[in-house]
C-alpha cells in the first residue's frame, strides 16, 4: 500500500507540473508556452527518474501537443516520424538477426581460447574484456551482456572460481564496464550518441557524421579501457593464483561452423555498416556519390538490411522473422523515450517559445567570463556523474538541453558539435549503479560481484574517463569536427 501511495503521489506531483506550471508568473522574457514546456520537462523528468521511461514518454508527447506554438503534425514527424527513430528501429532489427547467430559467441570464444589468453591470468583478462569491447561497438549493450553472461559463467565453472574470489569479481565488473565503454564508441546500434547528435542537428541544422564521431569516441574509449585495466591491476589487485588459464579453455558442441544462413546475415550487416561509414571516406574523391548516399539519411542502410533479411529465405525460413523481431528484438521503451526526448529537445529550442533566447540573454553573460575549460569540465562531469545515478537517456536529454544552447551562443570559444559528442559519449558510460543501466543491476544481482564493488570501480573508471575526455577528448573532437 505504501508503494502504491508513493507511486500515486509522484504521478500527481508530476501532472501538477505538467498542467499547472504554465499558470506560474513567468520571469521577464519568458511567455506562458515557455513555462508550459519547462513544466512538462520537470514533470516528465520526475516520472522518468522514479517510475518508468515508456508511458511517461507518451505523456510527454501528449503534453507538448497542447502548446500553441507546436503543431501536432510537426511534433509527430520530428519524433516518431524522425529519421533517428527509424534508424534505431531498423538497426535493432538487423542486430537482433546477428545476435540470433552463433557469430558473437564464436568471436568471444576466439579471444578466450587464443594463444594470448593462455600466457597468464592478466593476458586472459585483457583478451576477454577486449572481445567485449570490440563486439560491443556494433551490438546493443543489453543484448551483448545477455550473450556474454553464460559465457562468463562457463568460465567460472570450468576454472572452479568461487563467488568470493576477487579474480571472479573482477571478470564480472570488467565485462560490464567494457560493454558500456563500447556502447559509447560508435553510434551503431547505440541510442545515446545518436540522441546527442540528433539534438545538435535539430538545434543547428548541421550534421555530425558517424566517422567524425567515431574518430573522437574510439580513441577516448580505448584510453578509458586501458585506464580500467590499470585500475584493476594496481588497485583491485585480484588474487590470480586461484585462476589457471589452462582450465579456461571452453569447448562446446553448441558452436558449429558458419552456415549459409549466418554468412548471408553477416554479409548484409557488413554492407549496412559500410553504407554508414563509406561516404566520409570517399567524399574527397567522389563527392557526388558521397552526397547521394548521405541524402538517404542514416536510416536507409538498416532499412535495406532489414528488408533483405525479411525477404531472403534459407531452408524455407526467413533470415529475420518480422513478428519475432518486433516482439523480441526491439527495445520499444527506449525507442518511445527517444521520440519524446527529440520532441522535447525541439520544444526547448523552438524560437517561437523563446527558451533558447532567454538562456542566451540571462545566462550567457555570466558564462562568458568563464574559461572554456571550466565549461567543458562542467558539462563533462555533469553528464558522466548523472548517467551513473539516473537513466542515461534522461542524462543526454537534460545535459544537451542546457549545454548546447550555451555552446551555440559562445561558439567562438566552444565547439557545439564537440560538446554534443562528449555528452553522447559520457551518457553511454553508465556502469556504476543499478539505475544507470540494466546491465549493472544484472551484474550486481548475479552474486559474482556486489552493488558496492560495481559502484566503487564504476565511479573510479568514470573519473578516469572524465579526465581523459576533458584533456584529450574535447581537443580531438574540436579538431575533427
Amino acid at each position: 500500500m505504501i508503494q502504491k501511495n508513493k507511486r500515486s503521489l509522484i504521478i500527481v506531483i508530476s501532472l501538477a507540473f505538467i498542467i499547472l506550471f504554465r499558470f506560474i508568473p513567468a520571469p521577464l522574457g519568458l511567455n506562458t508556452s515557455a513555462m508550459q514546456v519547462i513544466g512538462t520537462f520537470i514533470g516528465v523528468l520526475i516520472l522518468w527518474l522514479t517510475i518508468a521511461i515508456d508511458w511517461p514518454s507518451l505523456l510527454c508527447l501528449a503534453a507538448l501537443s497542447f502548446i500553441p506554438e507546436i503543431k501536432v503534425s510537426s511534433l509527430l514527424s520530428g519524433s516518431i516520424g524522425s529519421s533517428t527513430f527509424a534508424f534505431l528501429l531498423f538497426t535493432f532489427m538487423c542486430t537482433y538477426a546477428v545476435s540470433k547467430t552463433s557469430f558473437i559467441r564464436r568471436c568471444a570464444l576466439f579471444f578466450i581460447n587464443s594463444k594470448l589468453a593462455k600466457r597468464g591470468p592478466y593476458y586472459f583478462t585483457i583478451s576477454f574484456f577486449l572481445s567485449a569491447l570490440i563486439l560491443g561497438m556494433f551490438m546493443s549493450p543489453t543484448v551483448l551482456f545477455v550473450i556474454y553472461l553464460p559465457i562468463l559463467e562457463e568460465i567460472y565453472r570450468v576454472t572452479n572460481l568461487q563467488k568470493t574470489n576477487s579474480f571472479a569479481n573482477m571478470l564480472m565488473i570488467g565485462m560490464t564496464i567494457s560493454i558500456a565503454i563500447a556502447s559509447g564508441m560508435t553510434p551503431i546500434a547505440h541510442v545515446f550518441s545518436i540522441m546527442a547528435i540528433g539534438f545538435y542537428e535539430t538545434a543547428t541544422g548541421l550534421t555530425i557524421s558517424y566517422l567524425q564521431y567515431m574518430g573522437f569516441a574510439i580513441p577516448i574509449g580505448v584510453l578509458t579501457f586501458i585506464g580500467m585495466i590499470l585500475s584493476f591491476r594496481f588497485i583491485l589487485k585480484p588474487n590470480t593464483s586461484v585462476f589457471n588459464v589452462e582450465d579456461a579453455t571452453i569447448t562446446t558442441p553448441k558452436i558449429t561452423k558458419m552456415d549459409k544462413r549466418e554468412y548471408i546475415i553477416l554479409s548484409i550487416f557488413i554492407i549496412v555498416i559500410l553504407l554508414w561509414i563509406t561516404p566520409s571516406f570517399i567524399q574527397p574523391l567522389l563527392p557526388n556519390v558521397s552526397s547521394y548516399i548521405n541524402s538517404f539519411t542514416t536510416a536507409m542502410p538498416p532499412l535495406l538490411g532489414a528488408v533483405a533479411m525479411l525477404m531472403i529465405h534459407v531452408d524455407n525460413k526467413p533470415l529475420l522473422a518480422f513478428n519475432e523481431a518486433m516482439s523480441k528484438g526491439i527495445s520499444w521503451g527506449a525507442l518511445i523515450m527517444t521520440a519524446s526526448t527529440l520532441a522535447l529537445g525541439s520544444a526547448l529550442t523552438n524560437n517561437d517559445i523563446g527558451l533558447t533566447n532567454w538562456l542566451t540573454t540571462n545566462i550567457t553573460p555570466q558564462l562568458l567570463n568563464l574559461n572554456p575549460i571550466v565549461l567543458i569540465s562542467i558539462f563533462t562531469i555533469w553528464a558522466g556523474m548523472q548517467t551513473n545515478l539516473s537513466s542515461n537517456m534522461v542524462t543526454v536529454t537534460v545535459v544537451s538541453a542546457v549545454a548546447l544552447p550555451i555552446a551555440l551562443t559562445i561558439n567562438k570559444t566552444l565547439n557545439p558539435a564537440a560538446i554534443a559528442c562528449i555528452i553522447g559519449l559520457m551518457a553511454s558510460f553508465s556502469f556504476a549503479t543499478p539505475p544507470a543501466h540494466p546491465n549493472v543491476a544484472l551484474a550486481g544481482g548475479s552474486g559474482w560481484t556486489s552493488a558496492k564493488q560495481m559502484m566503487f570501480y564504476g565511479f573510479f573508471v568514470m573519473v578516469i574517463a572524465i579526465i581523459i575526455t576533458i584533456t584529450i577528448g574535447y581537443p580531438l573532437a574540436d579538431m575533427i569536427i
